[in-house]
């Protein structure tokens, strides 16, 4: 079936003229430019946190506009690539053409997806927790498949990531493991990656070979920023070392370093041993334990407009994602419907579908909210 390049074109266009509209190119170059002036100041790295925050936000607001007037420019080459394969009736040309087509619909789509982020906190980079649920060693192994998932997805990114703690099962796999992912809208991506995650195989474990069935969480959180209003007192807060370890118990480091810190309150633990001193990771552990309290405190204003309201919806579904390796292979969200029938893609990080899918799930949900 012939392609038809004029729609396809038409609607490339109309999209990027809704992107457009939602980034506002003019208020964007007005920021750009008093971003350069601000970095250009000589006492600038007098305040070399406040100066990271200002190159940082510079090359994010560069990056955005780029992304948006480069679109543009290839759905005119694109344009300019067809109408030359028409008159001249080369194949070859009108066969490039559609697969800069395909390429060109794909990003745009990501792109429109990426205006969708417009929450408090969409713009940081993440923090993700993965931990083994109920099925035993299944579980653990499965909790790690999880985090070479988002692992590999943020590599086929190139968003820098940085493992953060690892908690090693007996036999196998993770008991728990925290990561950052530094990146733009890391959180905005990977906030709809949040929930109980399900995987049904034949048990590797299991000398018998029956099926078996496996949960694991995945809790993503925003990165604090030094501007954001998380006071804890000393006195809340209970906060013991250990020495870390790698899998199988054996020692990484010859002094205890590893900090684990209870926040008594509320009674969330947040563990770091991958920093190389003690110092370092009761830092990492502090801002991570911030950044818990700095969404549930956001989660419970949120629970209380509700409330009010008087409209209680189910949210986040217990089980949010089935990974299905027996007795066929699928995997699918359970809010959105997305699916696919390659499992082994998923695991190396192609999940950008259902992050996509989930994005789209979530406005809609929260439009039908407010």
């Amino acid at each position: 079936m012939a392609v038809d390049f004029t729609q396809e074109i038409k609607e490339l266009r109309a999209t990027m003229d809704s992107v457009r509209g939602v980034t506002d190119l003019d208020v964007l170059a007005r920021t750009i430019d008093d971003l350069e002036q601000q970095a250009s100041a000589p006492d600038l790295w007098d305040d070399p946190e406040k100066a990271q925050q200002v190159t940082s936000d510079l090359s994010r607001a560069g990056s955005e506009r780029d992304r948006i007037v480069n679109m543009d420019a290839r759905i005119d080459d694109l344009e300019t690539l067809v109408e030359m394969g028409t008159e001249e009736s080369d194949q070859a040309t009108l066969d490039e053409a559609e697969r800069d087509l395909a390429k060109l619909k794909k990003d745009v789509g990501e792109l429109e997806v990426r205006t969708l982020l417009s929450g408090e906190y969409d713009e940081r980079s993440a923090v993700v927790t993965i931990r083994a649920g109920a099925g035993g060693v299944d579980a653990a192994d499965f909790a790690e498949m999880l985090m070479r998932m988002y692992l590999r997805w943020a590599e086929r990114h190139e968003y820098p990531t940085k493992v953060m703690d690892t908690s090693y099962a007996e036999e196998a796999g993770l008991k728990s493991a925290t990561f950052e992912v530094n990146a733009p809208y890391a959180f905005g991506h990977l906030s709809v990656e949040g929930g109980t995650h399900r995987l049904v195989r034949i048990s590797p474990f299991d000398n018998q070979g029956r099926r078996q069935t496996s949960f694991a969480a995945v809790e993503v959180i925003p990165l604090i920023e030094s501007d954001d209003s998380v006071d804890i007192p000393d006195n809340e807060l209970k906060i013991d070392v250990f020495r870390s370890s790698g899998p199988g118990g054996q020692s990484v480091n010859t002094t205890d370093s590893a900090v684990r810190m209870t926040h008594l309150p509320t009674g969330i633990v947040v563990s770091m041993q991958n920093e190389k001193s003690q110092i370092q990771n009761r830092a990492a552990a502090l801002r991570v334990l911030q950044s818990r309290l700095l969404i549930q405190r956001k989660a419970e204003e949120a629970a209380v407009k509700k409330e009010m309201a008087g409209d209680v919806k189910a949210s986040w579904g217990d089980q949010m994602r089935s990974y299905v390796l027996n007795p066929y292979q699928m995997v699918k969200d359970l809010r959105t419907d997305f699916e696919t029938g390659n499992p082994s893609a998923v695991f190396d990080g192609d999940i950008d579908g259902f992050i996509e899918a989930g994005i789209r799930w979530q406005i809609g949900q929260n439009r039908a909210q407010d």
